[in-house]
């Protein structure tokens, strides 16, 4: 790479597709990513997210595909063409970080801009240490500094010669709750102004929510239903998805009722003694078998019948399980039959007193459900 080549502006576009097979393992995908843009890889650990990653940055070699980052075709197999890693022009942060522990802050920054003039690496250096909020530790080594100082002073490397992608496995895994949450807005913020596309790894929900502009799911080696996060995680219309996401209630049941004017249906497990749910209107009729998602943080819990509620899904039960479950608690809710688990902070659990064997009321919105497909 020459000075030239590493001061050019981000490219527009990044995507390919690609096979790759080691021992049983296959993996089978394609992506695109817009300038700015962070597209998530959300999947359990083993289905093929890290390796993806890898293929990308030339630290794999698939047997069949083709890799394009930026303008340029990085990998071809039909043209039997093979770029190595570091002419790739990305950036690749992990959650180990790798900081060279000989190196001081600035000396690690600066690592990657050997190809430039002195004081175009220094003024490169300033500008990302002021960026990141490391003034004063230019000349501290890795282990002198904080676990959040060391994750800014990795972006800062990775970010440092301009890449044209950056691919981020997990980047975020070894650090506390808060400073996650604000890492995570920094990288955002900083991805965007530099009009550079990312590709992010992770199986943490709300990471793959607040961070992504879309998500893919992979799972197996194979990727699933991809879009707006919010809708492809949030409402999981794969049974698949579904339970990659951590959906707590999937609850077999048929139509026993549609009701167009209302925009919602009620379904039921069996017979009419049982509890039915009011669930939003869809393309199903009286009589089909369905099966309705509902997610445990959707669901409040009332120690007596709500009067004057708009929700439209008021069920009596009996408390059969009660169990840690963080950020909060698992609360197990029997509903003549029909078992809810429903999530609460520790404060509700105290000021309730909720123990097995309370009386409660199950609570949510039609709207909460939906149908789960497979």
């Amino acid at each position: 790479m020459n000075q030239t080549d590493a001061l050019q502006p981000a490219p527009r576009l990044t995507r390919g597709w690609l096979q790759y097979r080691i021992g049983e393992f296959s993996l089978d995908a394609r992506w695109e990513v817009e300038a700015g843009q962070l597209l998530t890889l959300f999947g359990p650990s083993g289905a093929g997210k890290t390796t993806l990653l890898r293929a990308i940055a030339g630290l794999v070699h698939p047997q069949e595909g083709s890799i394009e980052v930026g303008d340029h075709i990085v990998f071809d197999s039909a043209g039997n063409l093979f770029v190595p890693p570091h002419r790739r022009r990305v950036g690749f942060l992990t959650q180990g970080y790798h900081l060279f522990p000989h190196l001081s802050v600035a000396g690690n920054i600066g690592y990657g801009l050997a190809h430039t003039t002195p004081l175009n690496r220094q003024n490169r250096v300033s500008e990302l240490i002021e960026m990141f909020q490391l003034n004063g530790l230019e000349h501290r080594r890795p282990y002198e500094i904080s676990g959040g100082q060391q994750q800014r002073a990795a972006l800062a490397r990775a970010l440092a010669p301009e890449p044209a992608l950056m691919l981020l496995d997990e980047p975020f895994n070894s650090l506390d709750v808060e400073l996650r949450r604000t890492l995570r807005g920094e990288l955002r913020e900083t991805l965007q102004a530099a009009a550079i596309p990312a590709i992010l790894v992770t199986h943490d929900i709300e990471e793959a929510v607040s961070m992504a502009d879309q998500v893919q799911t992979i799972d197996g080696g194979r990727v699933g239903p991809a879009g707006n996060p919010l809708e492809v995680l949030g409402q999981p219309g794969q049974g698949r998805v579904a339970r990659l996401v951590g959906v707590e209630n999937l609850i077999p049941m048929r139509v026993a009722s549609v009701q167009p004017q209302d925009g919602t249906m009620v379904c039921a497990q069996q017979g009419d003694e049982v509890p039915r749910l009011e669930v939003p209107l869809s393309d199903v009729g009286p009589g089909d078998q369905v099966t309705v998602g509902i997610r445990a943080s959707d669901i409040i819990l009332a120690d007596s019948e709500p009067r004057g509620s708009s929700a439209r899904n008021r069920l009596p039960g009996v408390v059969s399980d009660v169990r840690l479950r963080p950020p909060g608690y698992q609360v197990t809710l029997n509903c003549g039959g029909l078992d809810l688990r429903c999530h609460i902070t520790g404060t509700s659990l105290n000021e309730m007193g909720i123990e097995a064997g309370n009386n409660l009321w199950a609570v949510f919105k039609a709207s909460s459900c939906f149908l789960v497909r497979d």
